[in-house]
């Protein structure tokens, strides 16, 4: 491979991360009960969301709170932990999957709620569920350039209205085995708001360094999860084998190009299911009880899932741990980006 596979920072600091779990809990009985209907038609247990999937409950934001908002609040605590100030920050990318309409961008709205200066350069980046890794890089590379101090990276996610027209379809008297199946990911999703601080490591002594990471693209895979307000349709498993060696190929690329990633502390990985993390650990050696897992209780959080996984082993980090965070997102697309504690 040649190019940008991989690359190294010089001077980011990862000043900040911070999560906000939306209000009603939803757990996988009740997700059944709703389809009981088309359960019972079509011949499949109760069970099997729970049993295949692992997500035992999901999230849903309370009346009353958009997922931008929720993305905003998360943005407020995240620049408090830092101590940062909004007049600091130079670049706010918000890297959710779930909007309302095409334009303006929902970094706009955030920009706006967070009193962020009109210096401060303000887009989406979208990349399905890799979003919020793209803009920790981004955001380094341009701390590392020069041109910015500071950057917030947001996300903010809502999976109750794409999960609510999937009930209806999915008890629709005609849908099918094969429906359910092609839509069982869209019910293992869950709602959440993620934020993280970035700045140059020379000004913020202790704080954990962003190091550097690999990124690799199988693209010729795009059309193997593809989601949208109407649904998410997934190729279960075209997506775990594709994923996988995808994976395997970004961790070799990685070590022969001079990472070691075979002993780290904590490998922070997106949350999608039981069988995709079983199956990341075994394809690529990962110690097991180095691999927290979310999803059972928050559901796939889209690109938030993995800073709120982060956001809770933070607690329990401590200077000289290193981190591996890893991810995949449709399209395929993967990146790992080591973080030094």
């Amino acid at each position: 491979m040649n190019g940008n596979a991989t690359f190294r920072h010089n001077n980011v600091a990862l000043l900040s991360v911070n999560s906000v779990l939306a209000g009603e809990v939803l757990s996988s009985a009740e997700f059944d009960e709703r389809l009981a209907p088309s359960l019972k038609r079509l011949h499949l247990s109760k069970k099997l969301l729970e049993r295949v999937s692992g997500v035992a409950e999901r999230r849903w934001w309370s009346a009353g709170t958009s997922f931008d908002d929720a993305a905003i609040t998360a943005g407020k605590q995240a620049l408090d932990a830092a101590g940062i100030e909004p007049g600091q920050i130079g670049l706010l990318i918000n890297t959710s999957v779930t909007r309302r309409n095409l334009e303006p961008s929902v970094a706009s709205k955030v920009h706006h709620g967070l009193g962020l200066p009109s210096s401060a350069l303000n887009f989406d980046i979208a990349n399905a569920c890799l979003g919020f890794v793209n803009g920790m890089t981004l955001a380094a590379n341009m701390i590392d350039s020069g041109q910015i101090s500071y950057a917030l990276i947001v996300a903010g996610e809502d999976a109750q209205p794409t999960q609510e027209i999937t009930f209806q379809r999915l008890n629709d008297p005609n849908s099918t085995r094969e429906d359910y199946l092609r839509q069982f990911a869209t019910l293992t999703l869950g709602s959440g708001a993620a934020a993280a601080v970035v700045g140059p490591a020379d000004r913020h002594e202790g704080k954990p360094r962003i190091v550097g990471g690999v990124s690799r693209a199988g693209t010729a895979h795009h059309e193997l999860c593809v989601g949208g307000p109407a649904g998410m349709y997934t190729d279960s498993k075209g997506l775990l084998d594709n994923g996988l060696e995808l994976v395997v190929d970004a961790w070799n690329e990685a070590h022969a190009a001079g990472w070691d990633w075979t002993s780290m502390d904590r490998y922070v990985t997106h949350q999608v299911s039981k069988s995709y993390t079983n199956a990341i650990i075994k394809a690529v050696g990962l110690v097991r009880d180095r691999v927290p897992v979310t999803f059972p209780k928050w559901g796939n959080v889209g690109p938030a899932s993995l800073p709120m996984t982060l956001w809770q082993e933070a607690k329990s980090l401590k200077p000289g741990d290193r981190v591996l965070c890893m991810g995949v997102g449709s399209g395929l697309n993967t990146a790992m980006m080591e973080l030094a504690w």
